[in-house]
């Protein structure tokens, strides 16, 4: 008995493959118009507050793009669960005109530019929560978990929320580094962070395994500052992050532009506070910085007065503390010198340890210290409240590997 495989085909002519392949190129063509048109009329209906928001990012992509894109940042939010592309469609149903694998092709094989979207994206938000004046920005990572053997670009990280004082707890995957924006909104107490830019930071093993130079998450967030500063020469920036980027290099950079960035983060105790360097004399090599002046530890030891305030707190209450400041050029041998102003703060309610806060901006006063600083605690809240951006983090890293 004959089996079906191995029945005989008839061969067709050249000029029936020719147009064998003509009809399919036509059905294909005619399938994706009609699913632009579907594309199209569903844009249309949806609300004028999703299309205000989302609208000014098209020119980053194709037409058709832009719209698969839409539909699928709208999912993202009603989502439960993994935010990936199958679970988005699914949520969708009726709503993905096409074939799924063009939703999947959105971010693996359109050719649309990271970097654009997220210059048209931050200055949609800018226009709309800060259209004029200085830009509140914090600066901070979160470790994301994906301990898979071939996930693109994890490392072994400090979790910061599981380890203490005497333990030390380490998650395997990413760490990203986000700058964020910190603005008001009516109908909270607090400032919301809002993500602008993020990267992914990478160990050192993997960077000397692949060839690059390794980036420390200051230097990282650094960079970060640097692009908001090249796409947006107007604008006055005041970025404020936590003990690990109170760093020299970021100091620096906020020294060398004081007109468009201010920098405010914790302050080390001992710091090396020097006075300014003397006149040159002519004879020998000229000094790099003046005599040593105490650091804010032996100043707020002996001083007699302090000033008491009542503050913007974390989580956005009031509190009453007690402060003492002081100004000096912060030294670190090989750097230039920087011009800060610390500040000791202590609760006056007792819930909260005493600290030390410091500015590049020897003009800040000291209460907009205070609550500058403060105000970074919002980004924290945000990595606890949304865990929704590590299903997009992992699907924008897979795009890119």
């Amino acid at each position: 008995m004959t089996s079906l495989t191995d029945r005989t085909r008839a061969r067709l002519s050249v000029k029936q493959l020719r147009l064998r392949l003509r009809t399919n190129r036509r059905r294909q063509a005619r399938k994706a118009r009609a699913t632009r048109r579907r594309l199209e009329r569903i844009h249309e209906q949806l609300p004028k507050q999703v299309r205000t928001v989302l609208d000014p990012l098209e020119p980053a992509f194709s037409r058709a793009a832009h719209r698969r894109f839409i539909l699928l940042a709208l999912a993202a939010i009603l989502t439960l669960g993994g935010r990936t592309i199958n679970n988005l469609l699914r949520v969708l149903g009726t709503l993905a005109p096409g074939h799924p694998s063009s939703y999947h092709r959105v971010f693996s094989r359109d050719r649309w530019s990271l970097a654009a979207l997220a210059r048209r994206y931050i200055a949609t938000v800018l226009a709309s929560f800060v259209p004029h004046g200085p830009i509140l920005l914090a600066g901070d990572d979160t470790v994301t978990e994906h301990p898979g053997p071939h996930v693109y670009g994890k490392g072994r990280h400090r979790d910061p929320v599981r380890s203490t004082h005497t333990y030390t707890a380490f998650r395997w995957g990413h760490k990203w580094v986000v700058l964020a924006l910190l603005v008001p909104v009516p109908w909270a107490t607090r400032r919301w962070a809002l993500p602008l830019l993020i990267a992914l930071y990478r160990t050192k093993e993997d960077n000397a395994k692949c060839g690059r130079r390794h980036k420390t998450p200051p230097q990282l967030l650094g960079q970060l500052v640097r692009v908001l500063m090249r796409w947006f020469p107007d604008r006055t920036l005041v970025v404020t992050a936590d003990g690990g980027y109170a760093t020299h290099e970021l100091a620096e950079l906020a020294a060398r532009t004081p007109k468009r960035l201010t920098l405010v983060s914790l302050f080390y105790p001992d710091a090396n506070l020097v006075e300014p360097p003397p006149q040159y004399a002519g004879l020998g090599r000229p000094r790099v910085k003046g005599a040593k002046l105490p650091g804010p530890a032996e100043v707020v030891k002996v001083s007699q007065q302090r000033q008491a305030l009542e503050v913007a707190w974390y989580g956005g209450g009031r509190r009453r503390v007690e402060t003492v400041t002081g100004t000096g050029l912060w030294y670190k041998g090989g750097r230039p010198l920087v011009n800060v102003r610390w500040v000791f703060v202590h609760d006056r309610d007792g819930t909260h340890r005493d600290g030390y806060f410091f500015t590049t901006d020897a003009t800040m006063s000291v209460t907009s210290l205070i609550e500058t600083y403060t105000a970074r605690w919002n980004i924290e809240t945000t990595f606890e409240e949304i865990p929704g951006p590590a299903h997009i983090k992992h699907a924008v890293v897979k795009g890119l590997a």
